[in-house]
């Protein structure tokens, strides 16, 4: 049996965390979550994460910074930056910031699960 994608799951909202965990962890092995994007880098090196499910909008940083670290410390983790604004303009810079799938949270469902089959096929 092939390793499941190991995912580290990071959005300020307690009840979308929930949810993105549950929504993830009959097929993927969640290694942890947070609240903050302080000490995300730190996490990430503990964790060893596959991908990264990262909120855009966090109280203390922002998702496009953070998704720039990530990959300048840890190249070889995935990021899939979500949120609940639409602006195409976002989705731009998203992508250019790093990261390898972009996801409105309305369409958590269905476009996460493709964005993490999608690099789960890429790893095989």
């Amino acid at each position: 049996m092939p390793c499941r994608l190991r995912v580290l799951v990071v959005d300020d909202h307690p009840g979308m965390l929930r949810a993105v965990c549950r929504l993830l962890e009959l097929d993927y092995e969640v290694v942890g979550t947070l609240a903050v994007g302080c000490g995300l880098l730190e996490a990430a090196q503990e964790l060893q994460p596959d991908v990264i499910v990262l909120d855009l909008n966090l109280p203390d940083s922002d998702g496009l910074t953070l998704c720039r670290q990530v990959m300048e410390k840890h190249a070889r983790i995935k990021v899939i930056l979500f949120t609940a604004m639409e602006d195409p303009e976002i989705r731009r810079l998203a992508f250019e910031a790093g990261a390898a799938a972009f996801v409105h949270k309305l369409a958590l469902d269905d476009d996460l699960l493709s964005a993490l089959e999608r690099l789960d096929g890429n790893r095989n």
